[in-house]
């Protein structure tokens, strides 16, 4: 597939960077030169120096022939422009990054769509949005929802105390007899692995299960996890991304932003409006004591150091906070997080790639997400037409032995199907693939 991307910076360089590797033809602007020289240097794309939003440039990088434009430039302006522009000149889908909500409501979308651009794309919205179902779910490290939540996966680490420990899969299954799980992915270290049942679960592991909604309370109990409602959250940091979590989670949490700009402050005092605000250093533990740190029941650190975040972190988990999450730049940051105390690791380049991605695979694609740590993608396709997919049952497919079937959503029923299972029109459903099977699994469900 021919796509091109507008802006070299932290998103659109992570785009380019895991679309390159899938044999995309990629083609990336930038006004920036250095940054272009930079992704040249390490990545297999195109670069073109000079503004998005002008016909020359876009024009210049073959613009009609590609099937997907994506604009994530730090101009809010620029990115709905060259949207347009690209769509114009013959672009299939187009996709602009914004920064003003309001933007995403359905009647300004809807009128967006008329003037070209397929997709509005918020990152800090979709960040704060997984911050709030992350709190929601805060006995899971991890919390996935297919179809209106009519199927979660849910990941967990194994503790000293987990019941699940030495057992396999196959065992646990017998001694559940109550509700349908699936173990769908396995992080033991740094290697990802698909279970089987013959996979004995040990201390440490951490591990993803898809369930229906209405087992999620009993997976948790099944697993030995506590619940904790939360009620008291403090967020750290004076970025656009702790804002927009401040608004989300105000009006449902007791909120405390700490942040250290006096003016910064002000704007967040100017924007909420049933959040305590305070001044002090958010890299300053002492500090975050004294403002109460010890009585919070979920820490989120939203600064734009990914290392105060991490340390800030597990200071609050020594100190006995329930829930902690750590934004961080680095995506290689995200493999590590079950390993050294931090509940859960976010990265915006991540959450929105998730969303965008959707728009980059082969078949009907629902919904694309990359679990924490895991080397894979959960993708949900449609079954859209008449195929061998429905003539065959699911053990005669022929599916990579590196993905799983997490589950099916077929009207209003959800189903965790066995190799029996006949897939009829309009299923639903969601995939664990490992990145050596993603390919074949689409050429299946295309």
């Amino acid at each position: 597939m021919k796509i091109v991307i507008a802006g070299a910076g932290a998103i659109g360089f992570h785009l380019a960077e895991l679309l390159s590797k899938e044999d995309h033809d990629i083609t990336l602007i930038d006004t920036d030169e250095t940054a272009l020289v930079q992704a040249g240097r390490h990545l297999d794309v195109l670069c073109i120096t000079g503004d998005a939003a002008t016909l020359g440039i876009l024009e210049d990088t073959q613009i009609k022939k590609a099937q997907l434009f994506i604009s994530v430039t730090t101009s809010e302006k620029t990115n709905l422009l060259a949207a347009i522009l690209a769509k114009q000149l013959g672009v299939k889908n187009t996709i602009a990054r914004i920064s003003n909500i309001e933007h995403l409501k359905d009647s300004d979308q809807e009128r967006f769509k008329q003037l070209g651009i397929d997709v509005l794309i918020s990152p800090q919205q979709l960040a704060a949005l997984e911050i709030e179902r992350l709190l929601q779910r805060a006995s899971f490290t991890d919390h996935y929802e297919f179809e209106n939540g009519k199927i979660s996966v849910v990941g967990f680490t194994l503790d000293a105390a987990c019941p699940l420990n030495n057992y396999t899969l196959r065992e646990i299954d017998e001694r559940n007899k109550d509700f349908s799980l699936r173990g769908i992915a396995l992080l033991r270290g740094s290697d990802t692995l698909i279970p089987s049942g013959d996979t004995r679960l040990q201390k440490g592991d951490h591990l993803y299960i898809a369930t229906q909604r209405e087992y999620l309370e009993s997976a948790r109990k099944f697993a030995g996890k506590q619940l904790k409602p939360i009620k008291n959250v403090m967020i750290i940091g004076g970025t656009p991304l702790a804002l927009r979590a401040a608004q989300q989670l105000e009006n449902k949490y007791s909120v405390t932003v700490v942040l250290k700009s006096e003016d910064r402050g002000k704007k967040f005092l100017e924007e909420l409006d049933n959040t305590l605000i305070i001044n002090a250093d958010p890299s300053d533990v002492d500090a975050l004591k004294e403002e109460g740190l010890e009585q919070m029941d979920a820490f989120v650190a939203l600064t734009p150091n990914s290392e105060i975040n991490i340390l800030a972190s597990m200071m609050a988990e020594e100190l006995g906070v329930y829930k902690t999450i750590a934004q961080v730049e680095n995506v290689d940051y995200t493999r590590i997080s079950q390993n050294i105390g931090i509940d859960t690791i976010i990265n915006k380049k991540l959450i929105a790639a998730n969303d965008i991605f959707r728009f980059v695979r082969k078949g009907k694609v629902e919904a694309v997400a990359s679990l924490h740590g895991v080397d894979g993608e959960i993708i949900e396709f449609e079954v859209h037409k008449n195929n061998r997919l429905l003539r065959h049952p699911v053990k005669d497919l022929h599916l990579p032995t590196q993905c799983i079937i997490a589950g099916v959503v077929r009207g209003q029923e959800t189903i965790v199907p066995n190799g029996d299972f006949y897939f009829e029109i309009n299923d639903k459903v969601i995939i664990l693939a490992l990145p050596e099977a993603i390919h074949k699994v689409e050429e299946i469900f295309k």
